[in-house]
């Protein structure tokens, strides 16, 4: 069962990157500044990514609380990515792309932690 939530919560998340990266270009191309237009598109796509996890990956109902911590929980990982990247590219010398994909590995794994044991609170 773990390894089929495990699943869900990449595919989830695939769709809330898609959203993510598609308002961003949409926003972008009606000439929203790129750092007004990248918060916002990370916004949507967290609120996406809540509704898609609380009900497929979790099988919860979406509430505010919950989503408060969802957010809260998606900067905790945006922190881990952009500091295993940092750390990736100037202490261990790898390529940019290469630090880049340790960030989001470790994100990934930081965030369905978080999201299994304090967002949606489930047995490990």
């Amino acid at each position: 069962m773990r390894d089929l939530t495990f699943l869900r919560y990449i595919l989830t998340g695939g769709v809330a990157a898609v959203v993510d990266a598609g308002s961003f270009c949409l926003l972008t191309k009606v000439k929203l500044p790129i750092a007004h237009a990248g918060i916002f598109s990370f916004c949507l796509a967290a609120l996406v990514n809540y509704r898609l996890t609380a009900r497929f990956v979790f099988s919860r109902d979406a509430t505010t609380r919950g989503f408060m911590l969802f957010f809260i929980a998606a900067f905790v990982g945006l922190t881990v990515n952009v500091n295993v990247m940092l750390v990736s590219i100037a202490l261990l010398d790898l390529p940019p792309l290469t630090g880049k994909i340790f960030g989001i590995s470790t994100a990934l794994l930081v965030n369905f932690y978080l999201n299994m044991r304090i967002v949606f609170r489930t047995d490990v």
